[in-house]
């Protein structure tokens, strides 16, 4: 049986490697999502050093952020029930296209020298919205462009592609707001966009398949209940939610303690490369896991994600910070993989997009708080003890998670 066994031997090869990239479609969304992908690491950078070179105020900056993130949370279960309703294709595009726009606009404002705050808030509010609507249709359309066993490689494999664009993202972004401004930073994140909406317009997708005619309101029902009957879910959505909160004194203080005492832009894209570098490196460790309860592995994961915090309040030097937020990177990566390949698998196809959107607005509903507050307590308490509650509270509320029974429960399928 030696011939068999080099056929097994490239099977199992396939399926722990790269395979995926082998089939049509996913290797189309691969290569629009990793351009897409590269823009939005860009942000993190350019959106930051934009509003505090036009206000100073990391409160605005804060403000801005939460303009982002409010829309986000708040049309997410809209954008489940479209993505179970219609093609999630067409949700995805025209969600594309018209972060296109509103980037753009910003980029031409920024280029400009004209920027307000109002009109930076809005135009933010505009990307969160369509992005709302992307998300949901993003994990129920991955299912229907890759062969089973191949799940989770293809979930590992756009983390690596959003790791790429974290590490390779911050540094373009550093070296033009240094040199010709953030605006052409935002630009070129602007114009992935619609190298996305490209590449997703020529998948070939099986017939979408059409739910019984209902109210909006029975949609989201169905998806709750389908959300609220998996214990491990809810419980861990509770727990992100807080967690994702608590980051906002990571990704606004940071930034400002950067540009005042670290070196300014490119200490902060440093930073942020690193976070990237390491979920570039989790991402081939996420490839080859096949832990046996996924979920509490994905938390296990988890548990590095408050050390960054914990630096910046010891007045860690920034290659001691740079190396926690690598770590921090792997262990995220490798956490959110294992989540939504859990997810894929437990949740029948037909709600998937509105339990994922539950799963979003769980996650995300305290981070607009967390934004908007972050600035007001750092200059009420301080910046390095506001640092040191976030921190702790992600590492601490982790260790609760793992402790729960229900999150050990689950298994692979």
């Amino acid at each position: 049986m030696p011939g068999a066994g080099r056929v097994a031997f490239c099977r199992m090869k396939a399926l722990t490697g790269f395979g995926a990239l082998s089939e049509r479609d996913y290797r189309l969304f691969f290569i629009g999502q990793s351009a897409s992908l590269l823009g939005d690491g860009m942000i993190g950078v350019a959106l930051s050093f934009a509003v505090l070179d036009a206000t100073g105020s990391v409160s605005d900056l804060g403000f801005v952020f939460a303009a982002r993130s409010i829309p986000l949370v708040g049309f997410l279960l809209a954008g489940g029930v479209l993505a179970d309703r219609l093609s999630r294709r067409t949700v995805m595009v025209s969600a594309d296209l018209l972060r296109l726009v509103s980037q753009g606009i910003v980029a031409v404002l920024l280029i400009g020298g004209h920027v307000r705050l109002w009109e930076l808030i809005v135009l933010q509010a505009v990307h969160g919205s369509a992005t709302a609507f992307f998300n949901p249709a993003l994990t129920g359309l991955t299912p229907m462009i890759v062969t089973g066993a191949r799940l989770q490689q293809a979930n590992v494999l756009r983390g690596i592609s959003m790791s790429a664009g974290n590490v390779v993202g911050p540094a373009v972004a550093g070296v033009l707001v240094a040199t010709v401004g953030s605006g052409w930073a935002l630009g070129v994140d602007a114009a992935s966009f619609g190298v996305s909406a490209a590449f997703l317009a020529q998948l070939r997708l099986p017939p979408h398949v059409r739910l019984p005619a209902q109210t909006f309101l029975r949609d989201l029902r169905d998806g709750w209940n389908e959300f609220r009957s998996r214990t491990w879910l809810w419980i861990g959505v509770a727990a992100a939610g807080v967690a994702n909160m608590l980051a906002a004194a990571f990704f606004v203080l940071g930034a400002a303690i950067s540009r005042s005492s670290l070196g300014g832009p490119s200490a902060w894209a440093l930073i942020l490369s690193s976070f990237g570098v390491g979920s570039f490196a989790g991402g081939l460790l996420a490839l080859r896991l096949r832990p046996r309860r996924p979920f509490f592995a994905s938390f296990v994961g988890y548990l590095p994600f408050g050390l960054p915090n914990v630096l910046l309040a010891l007045h860690a030097p920034l290659l001691g910070i740079a190396a926690a937020a690598c770590v921090a990177g792997g262990g995220l990566m490798i956490g959110n993989a294992l989540w939504e390949t859990t997810l894929q698998q437990q949740v029948p196809a037909a709600t998937l997009s509105r339990v994922t959107a539950y799963d979003w607005f769980g996650s995300l509903a305290f981070a607009p708080i967390g934004n908007a507050l972050v600035g007001p307590v750092a200059v009420a308490i301080g910046t390095r003890p506001t640092l040191w509650c976030a921190g702790l509270g992600i590492i601490v509320l982790d260790l609760l998670v793992l402790s729960t029974p229900a999150i050990r429960q689950v298994t692979r399928r």
